[in-house]
């Protein structure tokens, strides 16, 4: 129970007693300054605490935003705000600062404001809301509150909390073909007592049986799939909306949220290679690249971001290409369409279904290996260009991010520390290196008749000391967000190749599993410097060996031990990794560590 309490005499017949009640109040009141503080000092300090006007006229949704939502230390609208335990002794230094006596009126008359303005002062991350059509207004005359509760009743505030249920950017089929029923299957769960958390694993179970169907390898298995797939979907959709819609933003739901999507997707992916396999089609190498491209796809989206979310400068986010870009956007139509090129995750999923259904999983795998790299091809040629035409300074976080996300181990780390002092710091250098460090193993692995050699262990050694040398300075430079897409797309392909090329059954789906093991503990990374707590641990990158510590285990696996023994090495070092960073990924999102989020996902 959190404790709500009145500055003042409660205004008879106002129904804001029973609305905070509803939200799940305990009501207090107090007569001034003094009377609050000895409330507020009451109150258990693990407990939220608001502090209401008693004049408040709004929407109970208002309210609602105002006093529940669980991401902010501290949030106001007029008449109403609230405190967190964290920014609980902010509030308590705040009502201890309103001084008593003549004079001070202007000060006690609408406290809740006074207290607002102290708060945001104070820089606690006080969150002020956004009301748009919803009213929340302290009346201070009988005719002022009549107005607002004319104003009010004009409003359908349970048609706005549906409205802004949906997230205000999304693809062209999610916008169109999804949310317009998922809102309310949301508000349906909402009003059952579901949560977000069980709706988000009601979506995984169902892409699970979804990719089971697909393994069958029959007509009604695959037609089975693409229905469940979408069903997924819908749920992957409402969970989202659900959070929204009654404010359960949790660390738990950052966590499903953020990394289910991918499973989802993934184990489809491998329940469609599997179906294949059963009627005679070896697809597990477009199944893999697949992946790679996605995920190589997502590392370039999530580097750029970091890269120059936080950018300063003269021109500070500003460029031709971005000008051109809100140029377009005026232009209704070429919204939807630079949406849909970037192939999001409705349309990918919507695409995947389809052709699943009516097709073969083969042609599945090529639609989406030529859908992926085209729009891989336009969103990373936008953003090079933008960052060459952008005058702006990376700051110190910026780069310690982008080296996060490189997920360097201990060679390349050595190789780094030999090497610091020796670049400039915001020249190309560092994407260059990465570039080679990537090419140099891929042209050797792809080429050569034999990759598993002694020769390549060589090779994947030079490519650690490129590697090296690329983040031997801070990453600042306009292209340095290049460098873990590099990272991930030599790592990921390398194993790839080697499984192919060592032509023994089991290789491919053991090199997926593989893949799929790190790609997890680089989603994890990514996940959590979003939520502002940081890379993973350093043991963990250690234990891992970082990108270049895994090239160079599975090229000496590969030249040690014969193929069907690398094929065994290459499950066995699935497993142990993929336990690795699940337990810990794990007992990291269910403790007090992890953000309290429900992160909004990215379209792609």
């Amino acid at each position: 129970m959190s404790t709500a309490i009145l500055t003042g005499t409660p205004v008879a017949g106002s129904p804001l007693e029973a609305d905070l009640r509803t939200l799940g109040f305990d009501v207090r009141t107090a007569n001034d300054p003094a009377s609050a503080a000895e409330l507020l000092a009451a109150v258990p300090a693990q407990e939220r605490v608001a502090v209401v006007d008693p004049r408040f006229v709004g929407h109970l949704h208002a309210l609602r935003l105002a006093l529940t939502d669980p991401r902010f230390p501290a949030v106001a609208v007029p008449g109403a705000l609230t405190a967190q335990p964290e920014a609980r002794a902010a509030l308590a230094r705040a009502v201890g600062r309103i001084p008593v006596g003549a004079g001070t009126a202007h000060l006690t008359d609408v406290l809740t404001e006074t207290l607002t303005e102290s708060l945001d002062n104070d820089d606690i991350g006080l969150h002020r809301v956004e009301l748009g059509s919803l009213v929340a207004t302290v009346a201070l005359t009988p005719a002022q509150r009549e107005d607002a509760r004319e104003a009010v009743a004009a409003v359908d505030d349970e048609a706005v909390r549906l409205r802004t249920a949906v997230k205000s950017r999304d693809g062209f089929f999610t916008t169109y073909c999804i949310s317009p029923y998922s809102r309310y299957l949301a508000r349906w769960c909402a009003r059952r007592g579901f949560t977000p958390n069980q709706v988000t694993t009601a979506s995984l179970l169902t892409a699970l049986i979804a990719a089971g169907c697909a393994a069958t390898g029959t007509r009604g298995g695959f037609i089975a799939a693409g229905l469940l797939l979408l069903f997924s979907f819908v749920l992957d959709c409402t969970d989202g909306q659900l959070a929204r819609y009654s404010l359960q933003y949790s660390t738990m739901g950052a966590w499903l949220d953020a990394t289910f999507d991918r499973a989802k997707e993934y184990a489809y992916y491998a329940g469609l290679a599997l179906g294949a396999a059963r009627g005679g089609d070896d697809v597990w190498a477009l199944a893999l690249g697949a992946m790679v491209l996605q995920t190589c796809r997502h590392v370039v989206d999530f580097s750029f971001n970091e890269a120059n979310h936080d950018a300063a400068g003269a021109a500070g986010n500003t460029s031709p290409t971005a000008a051109l870009s809100d140029r377009l956007d005026s232009v209704g139509w070429t919204v939807w369409v630079r949406r849909m090129i970037v192939l999001p995750i409705g349309e990918r999923w919507a695409m995947i279904a389809v052709l699943t259904a009516f097709t073969t999983p083969r042609i599945v795998f090529y639609a989406l290996l030529i859908g992926c790299a085209l729009a891989a091809c336009y969103t990373t040629a936008g953003r090079v260009l933008r960052s060459l035409t952008r005058r702006a300074r990376r700051t110190d976080r910026a780069a310690r991010a982008l080296a996060d996300l490189a997920d360097s181990g201990p060679l390349a780390e050595l190789i780094a520390g030999s090497a610091r002092g020796r670049g400039r710091t915001g020249s190309f250098l560092a994407p260059v290196m990465a570039f080679l460090s990537a090419a140099v193993l891929l042209v050797w692995v792809i080429f050569q008749d034999d990759p598993a050699s002694w020769l390549t262990v060589g090779v994947a050694v030079c490519s650690a000391l490129l590697a090296g040398a690329a983040v031997a300075r801070p990453l600042k430079g306009a292209l340095d967000w290049l460098v873990p897409p590099f990272f991930r797309a030599g790592e990921y392909t390398t194993v790839l190749v080697l499984a192919a090329r060592s032509d023994v059954p089991g290789a491919l789906p053991a090199a997926f599993g593989l893949v799929a093991a790190v790609a997890y503990h680089h989603y994890d990374t990514v996940y959590r410097i979003r939520g502002g707590t940081g890379a993973p641990p350093r043991w963990l990158v250690r234990a891992t060996g970082g990108h270049e510590g895994r090239i160079i285990v599975v090229t000496v696996l590969a030249a040690l031990l014969s193929p069907t023994d690398f094929t065994i090495a290459l499950t066995a070092l699935a497993v142990v990794l993929a336990l690795l960073v699940l337990i810990e990924s794990i007992r990291f999102w269910v403790s007090s560590q992890a953000p309290a989020v429900h992160d909004e996902g990215e379209p792609a």
